[in-house]
Order: C-alpha cells, then structure tokens, then sequence
C-alpha cells in the first residue's frame, strides 16, 4: 500500500521569524537573538550518502549507529601480567601461585585453572574461564623449583577485579554507539571500525557559494592600485569551510555593477545551498549589492551589537524568482534545461552577508555563520563550546555589545587556563588572528575586566 508524501512545507520568512522572537531589534541586535533568529532560519539538509570510513571524516551521521556486537567482546586482560582468582587473596598475606600456561591476545588459554593457578596473560587475552583480577608482572616475584614456576604476589598489591575489562564496558551489543547528527572525527570513525562496520551512512555534503564584493577589492596577480586592496577574505572564508567540510563553490571577487552582481547570486543559488559574501551590507554603502539582495529574496539587514563584524545580511534567495528576473544563463543540462542540482534546499539558499573588514569576517564566521552551518549540515553540536580562562591584563569594555578579543591561551605555572591579548584589536589588523588562538567572548551585559578576572574563551583548535 502506498504512502503519500506529506505536504511540503513552506520555511517561515524573516518577517515571521522576526515576529516570534521577543525584543527582536535588527539596527541594535544582541548576539543572542541573531542565533535564535538564524537557528529558525536554517533548514538541515536531507539527502543522504552511504560512505566508506576513509571517506567519512568530517561528515555528519545521518543515521544512529547501532553496535552489532559487544566492545569487548569478551573480558579481557588490561595488562600483561598473571590472571587469578581473586578469592584467594587473603589480606597481610602474600599469595603463591603456580603458573600453568599462557593467554595471548588472539590464542586464549581454554583448560581449567585450579585453586593455587594462574596463566600468564598478555593486554588483551580472554580472561580464562573462572579468573577475575589480573597482578601486572612487574608487581610479582618469580621462582622456578621441580613443580615448575611459581610467582609470588605481595600482601595487599591487588583488589577482585583488578586490570579486567568487562564484556561490552566500552559498547553493548544493540545499544547506540554513536548518534544521528554526530560530526565524524578521527575517534568516531575508529569506533565504527571497532564494531566491524565499513561505511557510514551520512548526510550529502553541504555546497556553499562565496564571492567578495566591491570595485575596490583587486585579485591576486593584478597590479596594485590606490585605494584598492587585496582580497583576503576569499581565502579566509575558503579555508574555513573546507575545514567544516563544504563543498565550496569560489565566485572570486564581483565588482560593484548591478549585472554582475545580478549574475553572481544567480549562479549562487542555482549550485549552492548557501551563499555568503563579504562587503556591502553596510548602512549607506554606496554600492548595489544590499538593493539586489532585497530585490532578489527575503533579506533582513541587521546591525548587531557585537565588536568586530556590526553589519550583516541574512535570508534567502529563491531560485524561481532569481530566474525569472535575471539575464543570467548557467550552464544547461544535458536536457537542455537550467536548473538547480534538485538535491538543493527547495526554499532557496540561505544567505549570509558579512561585513568586509577582513577580522570582522572571521569573527562573525566564527561566532555566527559556522554554528549556522553546522545545523544546515545536520550536525546537532553546532555551539561553539566556550573555555573559562584567567584574563592576565585590564580590559576596557562597553556594556552593551559582545566583544570578541583576539587573545593568547597558555597554562600557568599552577595549571590554571590563563589568556592575555594580542594587542591591537582593530578589525583590519589581521596578523592579530594569525597570533591568537583564541577568541576572549565578552558578553553582552559585561562591563570593563580586571586582571585576574575569568573570562570566556572560543579556542581556534580545530576550527581555524
């Protein structure tokens, strides 16, 4: 019997999504509410890829991984060493046993062991029928006499149970090992493997589109010009999404002319399900691309109190208006038609529109268009998780707004987590965030830090 599928359901616009959120305020937006927004914005993709394990890192589980058999298997040695039953252990005593054979990782002992027994037993052999505790061999006394070797264990070295792993302590046969919407990191996929497994099913990689903006933006190998600078951000936002393992689909630079504009979004959506740029969001910015995104799809235009990265765009464009309106013409298929991969987002491609500054970029990335991603690629840890650190030094802040504060993580002398600043916090000053490895996230509601006063740190492990 067949099973109608259900309704398609329209994502909410971002005049509705504005409408749910209490004290939603687009020229003084907190931190806070533009990740309520976005989280609301950004519909996960749904398709799906079974992959092989050397091809799954980075990728997102679309399924629960169910282990089909116990990890371990069986109980086993944690240690190379002589196993006994405990029972003979008496306290202020020491215990004498006589060896009567050998368990190997993969070449158990299966005879009986009597009382005053033991085998010796190397990390990872079945513990043989009966025994429960294994003595390291470095803890014992050897001696060899006419009855054969025999080892000797010192009064109260061990307790029941010691140096043994459990049958299934790490992971129960039918139990889940790992969870729909984990990010497969080098860890998780060696877990997989632990269970014999060799694929993964996943979700499709996320396509996102990035171009930079502006008439002032030169590309590497053009000759330098006044007023002009280099375009920094291309690579920034380049290596950032390669390292969240998007498929990333480079636009270059677009000059600030209407119909190129016009042809690049167009572009954009049809390939991408997300598309972010940089320049041109800003409030009297004297160029084209803030009118074509508002004329092109459902965009809000926030300045949020945050420092660096003020301005941004958010929304989307649809790629049945852009086609209608647009003298843009893409590649066709094969067919004949022009059209987008139908494994796209059928709302459009969410758009994310940064600042220019290229610190600026990289904080906003950071704090607001990664987690962002994360949730369109289906991830459910999309929260950049924060560390607390003792600040070294003074820091002047406004209340009002979040900062972000390029610092410096270290250990002190004691172990304490300890950050200090790298200096200049200008958002042109980009050495400064090759220097850091870290973010200082000052909160909306702080005001000015004293030295030795924890703050909250964003590392860049991993991430940059």
């Amino acid at each position: 019997m067949s099973t109608a599928c259900p309704p398609f359901t329209p994502a909410p616009t971002t005049t509705e999504i504005a409408a749910a959120l209490q004290g939603y305020d687009p020229p003084s937006l907190r931190v806070a509410d533009a990740h309520a927004f976005l989280q609301q914005l950004v519909q996960p993709v749904t398709e799906t890829q079974e992959v092989g394990l050397f091809d799954a890192l980075g990728r997102v589980l679309a399924h629960d991984v169910v282990s089909p058999l116990s990890v371990p298997p069986h109980d086993n040695s944690a240690m190379d060493g002589y196993a006994f039953h405990a029972g003979q252990l008496t306290a202020g005593a020491p215990l004498v046993l006589r060896v009567v054979g050998k368990a190997l990782a993969g070449a158990p002992w299966v005879a009986p062991v009597a009382r005053g027994e033991c085998v010796k037993i190397t990390t990872g052999a079945v513990m043989p029928a009966g025994l429960d505790t294994v003595v390291p061999q470095e803890f014992t006394r050897s001696h060899t006499d006419s009855d054969g070797e025999h080892i000797t264990i010192p009064a109260d070295t061990l307790r029941p149970g010691d140096n043994r792993r459990l049958k299934g302590e790490d992971l129960q046969q039918g139990r889940v090992a790992l969870s729909k919407g984990e990010l497969l990191t080098p860890a998780a996929l060696g877990l997989i493997a632990s269970l014999g497994l060799k694929t993964a099913t996943v979700y499709r990689r996320l396509r996102v589109a990035y171009f930079s903006t502006g008439d002032e933006i030169l590309s590497l190998g053009q000759a330098p010009r006044e007023g002009a600078v280099y375009d920094s951000n291309r690579y920034t936002i380049f290596g950032l999404l390669q390292k969240l393992g998007c498929e990333v689909i480079d636009l270059g630079v677009v000059p600030d002319q209407p119909a190129l504009l016009e042809a690049a979004f167009c572009q954009a959506a049809q390939q991408a399900d997300a598309i972010i740029t940089s320049g041109g969001v800003s409030v009297g910015e004297a160029d084209h691309t803030r009118t074509l995104m508002q004329t092109l799809g459902d965009v809000a235009f926030w300045r949020i109190a945050m420092r660096p990265g003020r301005p941004m765009a958010v929304g989307r464009i649809g790629t049945g208006a852009l086609q209608a309106q647009s003298t843009y013409s893409p590649e066709p298929e094969k067919d004949g038609s022009y059209q987008k991969d139908s494994n796209s987002n059928p709302s459009g491609a969410l758009l994310l529109g940064l600042p220019g500054n290229p610190v600026a970029v990289m904080v906003t990335f950071l704090a607001l268009v990664r987690p962002a991603l994360l949730r369109m690629m289906g991830c459910t840890r999309a929260a950049p998780p924060l560390l607390r650190a003792i600040s070294t030094e003074a820091i002047r802040k406004k209340a009002g707004r979040t900062e972000y504060q390029r610092g410096v993580v270290s250990t002190s002398a004691d172990g304490t987590l300890q950050v200090r600043s790298t200096g200049n916090q200008g958002s042109g000053v980009l050495s400064s965030m090759v220097q850091a490895n870290g973010l200082m996230v000052l909160h909306h509601d702080q005001g000015h830090i004293a030295a030795g006063d924890g703050v909250d740190v964003m590392v860049f492990d991993g991430v940059i």
